[in-house]
């Protein structure tokens, strides 16, 4: 297994660096996350124009920044300057790896810019085992593997997840020797209002090796519905819902810091 993935118990995911009142993808989000005992930390990556490396969700700036304007087409000079929720900065991808020692990171590289940024960043850093790469675009994340090789954990792109989602209905002897480029099925429960996430796709990932991770789950009792079908992994916003869950069922063991705290507004 890899080292990545290689867990005691669900992996609990701080999706974005979750919800506790700080703005998303923000250093300050990330660093509540890890107090409250989270070690997966879940974010994105895009690259500015003279290829700087930013842990960023949205190709564009406007929505979550006081700064307008396309990532790809600003420098890191322009975009160092904005801030997230008016108030933090955008955090390099390189910073956090580097924050965070102890924890693991699952990446959505959402342009091909990233590509090889990310590549280079995982190297410098040696992050090589703590880290896993995914994304909706299986040529990027083909490139993703073609550059950094076997040593990277990545999850399984859109048409490997419906090749699963076929292969969960068929027959095991249609299973038979099936092989999968990503080690695991980062997917979310429903997709245009289709099912994803059942027990016979559970079953059918267990039996080919996968791990099935489900986004972004924040309601307690889709959390346990989903924990109940046996699936290794929930990224969620409502971090502090999503511990609460896994302490009640004696399943939570990321680091133990009491009562989760209120949520923000």
């Amino acid at each position: 297994m890899h080292p990545f993935l290689d867990h005691p118990g669900p992996l609990a995911f701080a999706h974005r660096g979750g919800d506790l009142g700080h703005p998303e993808n923000s250093l300050a989000a990330f660093e509540a996350a890890v107090a409250l005992g989270y070690r997966y930390l879940e974010t994105d990556v895009h690259a500015t124009r003279d290829g700087v490396l930013v842990a960023f969700h949205d190709s564009r700036l406007d929505r979550v920044t006081d700064r307008a304007g396309v990532v790809a087409e600003l420098p890191w000079d322009t975009v160092r300057q904005a801030r997230i929720g008016g108030t933090e900065p955008v955090p390099l991808l390189e910073d956090l790896l580097g924050a965070f020692p102890e924890a693991r990171f699952n990446i959505d590289v959402k342009a091909a810019p990233a590509i090889g940024p990310l590549v280079e960043a995982i190297r410098r850093t040696d992050a090589w085992d703590r880290v896993c790469v995914g994304g909706f675009s299986d040529s990027r994340l083909a490139a993703v593997r073609a550059a950094a090789g076997p040593r990277l954990a990545t999850s399984l792109g859109p048409r490997e997840v419906a090749r699963l989602r076929l292969l969960s209905l068929a027959g095991p002897l249609l299973r038979r020797g099936a092989r999968f480029a990503g080690l695991c099925a980062q997917v979310p429960e429903r997709h245009r209002g289709l099912r994803v996430v059942d027990r016979a796709f559970v079953r059918a990932a267990h039996r080919l090796g996968l791990q099935v991770h489900v986004w972004t789950i924040d309601d307690p009792t889709r959390i346990r519905a989903l924990l109940d079908l046996g699936v290794d992994g929930i990224m969620s916003d409502r971090i502090d819902v999503l511990r609460d869950v896994l302490g009640e069922q004696g399943r939570w063991t990321g680091g133990s810091t009491g009562p989760s705290p209120a949520i923000g507004v």
